[in-house]
């Protein structure tokens, strides 16, 4: 099952990036290629039957596995960066993150209006980033067909935020 193996995989790394948070590493998932192979083929098998025109990465780990996604299913893939890192004319959302805050970005050209965007990060945690996420989305006139996680921390209650926004929450292992 792909939740036993990905638990055994990622490693906890206690006081990082400040103390008092359990960073969840996901390194060693992509030291494994068949793993990764499984990751991929876990989110296909999830999202089957889910309209979805574009996929948006959330810098800079949900780029590793969004953008696999997208080529997979042969849809466009996004990046939605921090502040300043993106070349082109920009739409910004500010985020409040779970050990301070930011702004995110999208290129004003990445979303179409009308167009189904999954929003794909390796981890849900107080939902910070993927509401901020979520707004730079329907600032385009994208609509929300759904969202991707690897890993979500359910203790912080984060899906329950989401779900008005879309039912559709793709995690493939959670920690209570």
């Amino acid at each position: 099952m792909i939740s036993t193996k990905l638990e055994t995989a990622i490693r906890d790394i206690a006081d990082f990036p400040k103390p008092g948070i359990v960073f969840k590493d996901i390194t060693p998932i992509l030291k494994d290629a068949s793993l990764c192979t499984e990751v991929i083929d876990a989110f296909v098998e999830r999202l089957d039957g889910t309209a979805i025109d574009v996929i948006a990465g959330i810098e800079s780990r949900g780029f590793l596995f969004g953008l696999m996604l997208a080529n997979r299913m042969n849809i466009p893939f996004v990046p939605i960066r921090k502040k300043g890192k993106l070349p082109f004319e920009t739409v910004e959302e500010p985020c409040e993150l779970e050990y301070g805050s930011a702004i995110l970005e999208l290129h004003t050209d990445a979303i179409l209006p009308g167009q189904r965007v999954l929003i794909h990060d390796d981890l849900l945690a107080t939902g910070g980033t993927v509401n901020a996420a979520t707004r730079l989305v329907k600032k385009l006139g994208g609509q929300v067909a759904g969202y991707a996680f690897v890993i979500s921390l359910d203790f912080l209650k984060a899906k329950e935020r989401l779900k008005h926004v879309s039912e559709n929450i793709v995690t493939l292992v959670s920690f209570q």
